[in-house]
């Protein structure tokens, strides 16, 4: 059977449906996400720091911190681990009074939500629907600094001519 890129069947209730256009993507559970952004939290990195390295908005980031968000999209959950890889174990930088003070409120807000370090996390079980960490906020110092990670900055040129 040969498959046109613009049809996909779904299959609903033991009826096919047949829909042109764009496909909904699956969603994930967010669990796994909140716990990885939780324990940036608890290194210092707030949810303003994370969002410009992930190039999302912030509000983003606190919704799925706060808990709003039951489901995210794999490239959002891809993208959190993999930035959850590079600073779990890294402070961020307190270079300047605005960094200290958005490190401080980030930590306060880890204390006061009781939310563990990376370290008490279990890698393998941390993309499980309804995984809950044993441990509870400790204060971490980490292994060094984070390095500042920036985007890519999208030039548009104009064509010769145009």
């Amino acid at each position: 059977m040969t498959t046109d890129a613009s049809i996909v069947r779904h299959v609903t209730f033991g009826r096919q449906r047949v829909s042109r256009g764009i496909v909904p993507r699956a969603r994930l559970d967010a669990g796994g996400t909140r716990l990885r952004l939780r324990a940036l939290h608890v290194m210092g990195h707030g949810s303003a720091r994370i969002a410009r390295a992930l190039g999302t908005s912030e509000d983003t980031i606190q919704r799925l911190v706060r808990g709003d968000a039951r489901t995210v999209s794999p490239p959002l959950r891809d993208a959190v681990a993999g930035l959850y890889d590079a600073w779990w174990d890294k402070r961020t930088p307190e270079r300047t009074r605005a960094e200290r003070a958005a490190a401080a409120r980030a930590r306060r807000r880890a204390a006061a939500g009781n939310w563990c370090a990376a370290a008490a996390l279990n890698d393998h079980q941390l993309d499980t629907p309804g995984y809950r960490p044993r441990a509870g906020y400790r204060p971490a110092t980490g292994t060094g600094i984070a390095p500042d990670i920036r985007l890519p900055v999208r030039r548009h040129y104009k064509r010769k001519g145009a």
